[in-house]
């Protein structure tokens, strides 16, 4: 596969497909942020809100989606933005013809697999070194991670990895931000209460929780592994604006 880094505006993501499929990914991302600006512009409340948005049913399919999740986790629809736009990314490569695909939003992973990939999980200086061995299933899924100290997520706790892996790939992400802010400290209890909050929501698989160095999982989630992480493969803003 091939793997491409593509920015625009303060959305950056990581491409990995066969080289055909790239110029489907980027105009759909393209697309999605078109969709999404004009819809803040018409109503800026859904751009900063923090609590579920009321849509109606007749919005853009990408909006429904993202109000959707973001009700089911109780947080704002921009929790779901970045997996929201992954996901329709590698919805479109599908319906393209890709049998393997994955976009990388800011730590918000859609994934349309034909062979297994690994993806390392990067939470700062306490946890190092740790990754997922991510084995092809059917259909399209996500791993979506937020954080309190690490990158650009509002999170309003302390988890410097909130990991949650559903089918639902804007799901996924808006119940990665709901982890985050329910990690209010590093102790073990917190964070086995916080996992075990997410993996209760109808439609998540797994979650993992990491802050002080513990790590708290819950669920069905794919290998822990350890990988030799590259810094380098961190997907975020390159381009000063």
């Amino acid at each position: 596969m091939n793997r491409r880094h593509f920015e625009v505006g303060e959305t950056a993501v990581t491409i990995l497909c066969d080289e055909a499929f790239l110029p489907i990914a980027r105009e759909s991302i393209f697309r999605s942020r078109d969709v999404i600006e004009r819809f803040i512009r018409d109503d800026p409340l859904f751009g900063v809100t923090l609590e579920p948005y009321e849509v109606k049913r007749d919005a853009h399919s990408l909006i429904v989606r993202m109000c959707d999740a973001a009700a089911v986790a109780d947080v704002g629809p921009m929790a779901a933005v970045a997996g929201a736009i992954a996901e329709q990314a590698v919805m479109d490569m599908r319906d393209a013809g890709a049998e393997q695909a994955v976009v990388d939003n800011g730590g918000d992973i859609a994934f349309l697999l034909r062979d297994e990939v690994t993806v390392a999980l990067y939470a700062g200086e306490g946890v190092q070194g740790l990754g997922f061995r991510i084995p092809p299933r059917k259909g399209i899924f996500g791993m979506c991670t937020s954080s309190g100290t690490i990158g650009p997520s509002i999170s309003f706790g302390m988890a410097d990895a909130a990991t949650v892996m559903a089918d639902n790939v804007a799901l996924a992400d808006a119940c990665a931000t709901r982890l985050g802010n329910l990690i209010a400290d590093d102790s073990d209890e917190t964070l086995s209460e916080a996992v075990g909050r997410i993996v209760a929501v109808p439609g998540i698989d797994g979650a993992l929780a990491a802050a002080g160095g513990r790590i708290a999982m819950k669920g069905r989630l794919p290998d822990l592994i350890r990988v030799a992480a590259d810094p380098s493969k961190i997907t975020k803003v390159e381009i000063s604006l």
